[in-house]
């Protein structure tokens, strides 16, 4: 067995030792393909901590503890204090990769290794990996931007030319990219609300008398104001949307 090994956290039982194809493991070993390994080759960097602390923490990808990276950007793994595990908070070194083992280490290999085994005393297991597939070259499209989603911090694709809010692929959860998209929509929808407000008023004090006798001018003015607090509750859910920000384009 040719050892390569190279630690991702201070003092923490986490390494990376790598097979050649020549070599057979023990029988003690346990042999694992790649496909019953959890990805962890981040497509992400942890962005710069701001005024807002939100943006100094990362979710830890073994138990989802939040854990707090400021002051740790220089490195790439950070150790959860929950489960004790590493979790990368930038992308592996040039010509490395991230593997993490099904006992949750987290190993750092070549990108052109085939076989690696698990540094842990009560482990041991080979894990057989696929060559790593060539990423095709994203097509430019037209208003295409990098977005770092307010809830997770993961990074994802977003179009600033669809009018609509973002929904991030990894938490499933909405927000705003950019503070202007959220801004525009509250005062559109306070401006509806305004006008509604006055229309209903005006057949409010015109039809008054009328609808004493006429049950469907009471209609009228229920359908008025139900507009006007649906169009009330559309300004004050734009104005506390959480907004995302965006990293730059593709």
């Amino acid at each position: 067995m040719t050892e390569e090994s190279k630690p991702l956290l201070n003092n923490d039982d986490v390494s990376d030792q790598k097979i050649s194809d020549a070599d057979s493991p023990s029988s003690s070993v346990v042999e694992t393909n790649t496909n019953d390994v959890p990805n962890e080759n981040p497509d992400f960097v942890v962005p710069e901590p701001g005024p807002a602390n939100s943006t100094s923490k990362i979710t830890c990808r073994v138990c989802q503890e939040m854990i707090d990276v400021m002051g740790k950007l220089d490195q790439h793994v950070v150790k959860c204090n929950r489960c004790n595990e590493a979790t990368p908070i930038m992308s592996a070194p040039p010509g490395k990769k991230y593997v993490r083992c099904l006992c949750h280490c987290l190993l750092i290999c070549k990108s052109s290794s085939q076989r690696i085994a698990c540094p842990r005393t009560n482990c041991k297991r080979v894990i057989n990996l696929a060559p790593s597939p060539v990423t095709p070259a994203v097509p430019q499209v037209l208003g295409m931007c990098r977005v770092t989603c307010v809830h997770c911090q993961d990074t994802f694709l977003f179009n600033m030319l669809q009018n609509a809010l973002a929904r991030c692929p990894h938490c499933r959860k909405v927000s705003s990219v950019g503070p202007e998209f959220a801004k525009a929509k509250g005062i559109f929808f306070f401006v509806v609300a305004i006008i509604l407000f006055l229309v209903g008023g005006g057949i409010t004090y015109f039809t008054y008398s009328y609808a004493i006798n006429h049950i469907g001018y009471f209609s009228i003015h229920m359908v008025i104001l139900m507009l006007t607090l649906i169009a009330l509750w559309k300004c004050l859910y734009y104005c506390r949307i959480k907004v995302s920000s965006i990293d730059g384009p593709v």
